[in-house]
């Protein structure tokens, strides 16, 4: 059931609420204001009444719409996990205050987990462009100017390699067919525990792998041979066991709904462990290391490998994303791409989705040399951008050259690198180095609700930099004024 967004003061917090609102937070005092925007509020609460018919008026008593909103942007500011976040909530009257849960019992870390994944990554999109309007209704934000940048963003997985996917496999199969048999009747299905097995073969692999030498290519070659025969008794296991459930050949004495569950868990992992067995083979013995469709994690499945061509990190496992940024910091716009797109097929999707944000094309667009091609400066010049500067790659002709040369061009470009600070302080003080949520869907959701809190916050600092602007002309103002009455 949807509450009120109405709070009411306890009696007895009243004199403790006057002492609370006295301590002040420099970074969430500025954007406490922004998120009272009612339409904000009208986004979250549309999405919580969706999720049942009647959703809004039977059930237990939620979360508010403005206290999620509030405990979302709090916990991607601060980089927490949702442990962290129930702990802060629990022991902090400035995060109380803030999420405006006062003297009231704040839900556990489960419950905000749960309602985190409420919020889809299409109603965090409809957030972030409601906080675009938002900026574009205070006047940091108009348009005129866009740059664009790609970055890498891990997922939360530990460095892939063929032989911890193969034991990660016979792990996760053989909890959940224990889980599984303890819910049948006794003696029905009967799992071996391989763990001590496959501890050793791990081990003799990694040993091998130090040195490439012909003999430790063999040694590693018959540790893998082992540890593909475990993976295939567990995966031959896990098949009969869902066929023999299928056929109502395992009576089940517990619970249906727990065997249900492990039962759907073992159909979503068993294709997976099958693919990194056949990767296996391909890489261990017939030394092919581009597999198509690779498996990076059995946990998240949607990992590609990414590289940027960076020295001290030539492959990044994660996905990549697409920045469009406007005046004053403003990200308007975000994309989780497919695969390791070239940058210069994301240069035109960029143009049209700030042309849909803001109702027209910039005048000013520019990016780092991975974005040029004379089709994408031909195309934006067709759109409709008066200045388009992507520096070319290469020798350049003495046209090109005079043109980058130009005064308008190097003052585009020294505009552009302040991209690569806006990446750094979305990875860095926002946490969006590395998603931690779960899933494709999940992995969206994170990257939405960094950009988000990131906008909102660079909003707020635009609005204090513009206060004391005018506090300094009022000042000045008035010594003229002073100045004048002292001469006449």
């Amino acid at each position: 059931m949807l509450t009120s967004t109405q709070h009411q003061f306890w009696l007895f917090y009243l004199p403790l609420s006057r002492q609370a609102a006295l301590l002040k937070d420099d970074l969430l005092e500025p954007v406490d204001q922004l998120l009272d925007d009612p339409l904000l509020i009208d986004l979250v609460r549309n999405c919580l009444a969706g999720r049942r018919p009647a959703s809004t008026r039977t059930g237990r008593h939620g979360i508010s719409p403005d206290r999620l909103l509030r405990c979302c942007v709090l916990k991607h500011l601060k980089g927490w996990s949702f442990r962290a976040l129930d702990r802060e909530l629990r022991s902090n009257l400035i995060y109380r205050r803030f999420t405006r849960f006062d003297a009231e019992a704040t839900p556990t870390y489960s419950a905000f987990n749960r309602m985190f994944a409420v919020l889809r990554p299409e109603v965090t999109e409809q957030i972030h462009q409601r906080v675009v309007g938002i900026a574009r209704e205070h006047g940091a934000a108009s348009g005129r100017k866009l740059r664009v940048d790609s970055t890498a963003i891990e997922t939360n997985i530990h460095h892939p390699t063929d032989s911890t996917l193969l034991g990660d496999g016979i792990r996760v199969l053989s909890r959940s067919l224990k889980r599984m048999a303890a819910q049948c009747e006794g003696g029905m299905l009967g799992v071996i525990n391989h763990g001590r097995a496959v501890k050793h073969r791990l081990l003799e692999i990694s040993r091998a792998a130090k040195s490439l030498t012909h003999a430790n290519r063999k040694r590693m070659q018959e540790s893998y041979g082992k540890l593909l025969a475990l993976t295939r008794s567990v995966v031959q296991q896990v098949g009969q066991a869902l066929r023999r459930y299928e056929w109502g050949q395992l009576p089940v004495v517990g619970s249906l709904r727990r065997v249900e569950t492990e039962v759907a868990h073992l159909r979503h992992f068993l294709p997976l462990v099958q693919k990194v067995m056949a990767q296996t083979k391909e890489r261990v013995w017939g030394g092919n290391t581009h597999v198509e469709g690779k498996v990076l994690s059995l946990f998240e499945p949607h990992t590609q490998v990414i590289r940027k061509g960076k020295a001290h990190k030539p492959n990044e496992f994660g996905r990549l994303v697409r920045i469009d940024e406007v005046e004053n910091g403003i990200v308007s716009g975000y994309k989780v791409l497919e695969g390791n797109t070239a940058d210069t097929d994301s240069w035109l999707p960029a143009l049209e989705q700030h042309e849909a944000s803001f109702g027209q094309v910039p005048a000013l667009a520019t990016a780092d040399r991975g974005f040029f091609s004379a089709h994408n400066e031909r195309e934006a010049e067709n759109l409709g951008v008066e200045k388009v500067a992507l520096p070319a790659r290469g020798r350049l002709s003495k046209t090109r050259a005079k043109r980058q040369k130009e005064r308008w061009f190097k003052r585009a470009l020294r505009w552009r690198a302040g991209c690569e600070a806006t990446v750094s302080h979305l990875k860095n003080p926002f946490s969006m180095w590395r998603a931690f949520y779960k899933g494709e869907r999940g992995f969206q959701r994170y990257v939405g609700w960094s950009v988000i809190t990131k906008n909102l916050f660079s909003l707020a600092r635009w609005q204090e930099r513009k206060k004391r602007a005018q506090e300094k002309r009022e000042c000045r103002t008035r010594l003229n004024l002073q100045l004048d009455s002292k001469n006449c």
